[in-house]
């Protein structure tokens, strides 16, 4: 009998491995973040979803999801506005890029993710709920971050751009803790709604000229009336500050090395 037992375990491992990269993979990650620059004990909590498929993988909020597949399957868009505080990444696996998908309206923009991402393995490990972990540690976006990735899934992936561990990223968070990615569950998908495949190409400093277009005439450059509650106009002036100081206060990004001077 204890002859048997040690292969046994290594052959349940390999096959479990094996099953995970046969699969569509979903990862759910709780993500915790301090934007509101105005208030430092305000966070807010997201549900993120790592898609894993054979050779790309999509990072995005659950009602991201959720609005590609409509958009897939309806021809429908979900319309989001802005350009702060955006997380949808896509990554090729196949020939390691990533990207970062920004969405305004009706346009969608491809930010390539090109720092090379040096992680320093370290030799600490601990059990992360199941997962047996181990520390690795990452400059990136003028932030430190620490990372706890465990080689019982071999899927060389993570939340948000990171990626390139020898195993899945279980847990990683900046040193301010102003953003905390958590593994909360893992599960199989059928169907991977990449539905944002016609993105302009652009990089960080045609980034900043979008944004602060979008802060100096957030709705646009036609005329725009909005009314109050009993169907009065109101002064469109007040409504374009009030976006303006929004933008202002959460301007807190996880790229802080990008961070936009409004």
């Amino acid at each position: 009998m204890l002859y048997y037992k040690q292969p046994m375990k290594v052959l349940f491992l390999i096959l479990c491995n094996s099953f995970c990269l046969a699969q569509n993979m979903s990862f759910v990650y709780e993500m915790k973040y301090h934007i509101n620059v105005e208030k430092p004990n305000n966070f807010e909590t997201s549900y993120m979803m790592l898609d894993v498929a054979e050779k790309t993988s999509i990072f995005r909020e659950n009602h991201g999801r959720t609005a590609d597949s409509t958009r897939i399957h309806k021809g429908n868009r979900w319309l989001q506005t802005g350009f702060e505080n955006q997380f949808y990444v896509k990554k090729d696996l196949a020939k390691n890029k990533i990207s970062k998908i920004i969405s305004n309206r009706e346009d969608d923009f491809l930010l390539p993710i090109e720092d090379d991402l040096q992680w320093n393995i370290s030799s600490e490990k601990k059990k992360i709920g199941t997962y047996n972990a181990q520390k690795a540690t990452l400059t990136y976006g003028g932030r430190e971050w620490t990372a706890w990735f465990t080689n019982d899934i071999s899927i060389h992936d993570g939340p948000y751009i990171f990626n390139g561990l020898p195993g899945l990223i279980v847990s990683i968070a900046d040193s301010t803790g102003d953003y905390n990615f958590h593994l909360i569950q893992t599960k199989k998908f059928k169907d991977l709604y990449d539905a944002r495949v016609k993105a302009l190409p652009i990089n960080w400093s045609k980034y900043e000229e979008l944004a602060k277009s979008y802060y100096q005439k957030p709705f646009g450059y036609g005329k725009v009336t909005f009314l109050d509650k009993d169907g009065n106009p109101k002064d469109d002036k007040e409504i374009i500050s009030d976006v303006q100081k929004g933008i202002k206060r959460e301007n807190n990004p996880i790229e802080l090395n990008h961070k936009i001077d409004y």
